[in-house]
């Protein structure tokens, strides 16, 4: 945790992605990536020379058999504010419009949610939990998929929205991510989507894998 802590730190000051009296809102899922973004946030908050303040928010999108009891429990520990939101999402993509792909509508369901969401509550920033490999296989599905180079930004400022968004978990790496989650014992709340480990980024994680393992 304070090799990861070292690398949140150095990434917010390299990137200048908090400034004194924020507040930081974190978009917690319940998956591995947020959960420890949301703890680096809350322990960098104790000896960050710019003084700023966490919160955490949830949007429960009505998948059946979340349970987000422990994540509460959780914050309560860190004292971190826990906001939980309901957002019929999982209604929309798989009941009604039965969504043979139903990622992208998702993401944009839960993305203008979320966003609705802290504007209503005068929070201006968002901390997401992408991650090094989360970055290489950005790039490598705009170069694959869409035939152009691109991939997301450090700091990203939604000008129509008046929101920005941070990633300070960008210098980890996903091996990074999971052992400091198992040595902290963080209360994962596993996703049960129908779509999860079907989808585009799936794939390419495993083609990024091979490619590592055959050309190191």
């Amino acid at each position: 945790m304070q090799h990861i802590l070292g690398l949140v730190r150095r990434c917010v000051e390299d990137y200048n992605m908090i400034e004194a009296g924020e507040t930081v809102a974190v978009g917690v899922s319940g998956g591995k990536d947020s959960l420890l973004t949301l703890t680096a946030l809350a322990r960098l908050r104790a000896f960050y020379p710019k003084p700023f303040q966490v919160q955490a928010i949830t949007l429960e999108t009505g998948m059946p058999g979340m349970d987000f009891a422990p994540i509460a429990d959780y914050c309560a520990a860190l004292d971190v504010p826990y906001i939980r939101i309901a957002v019929p999402v999982y209604d929309i993509v798989f009941r009604e419009r039965q969504e043979k792909n139903p990622c992208s509508l998702c993401a944009k369901l839960r993305r203008g949610s979320l966003h609705t969401a802290l504007t209503e509550r005068g929070i201006r920033k968002i901390a997401l939990g992408h991650h090094y490999d989360d970055a290489v296989e950005t790039l490598l599905m705009n170069l694959l998929f869409e035939g152009r180079i691109g991939c997301f930004s450090p700091v990203t400022y939604l000008s129509r929205r008046d929101l920005t968004l941070i990633r300070p978990m960008l210098l980890a790496t996903e091996q990074e991510v999971i052992g400091a989650v198992r040595a902290e014992g963080l209360p994962i709340v596993k996703s049960i989507c129908p779509a999860d480990g079907v989808t585009v980024r799936e794939q390419t994680k495993e083609f990024v894998h091979e490619r590592c393992r055959t050309d190191p």
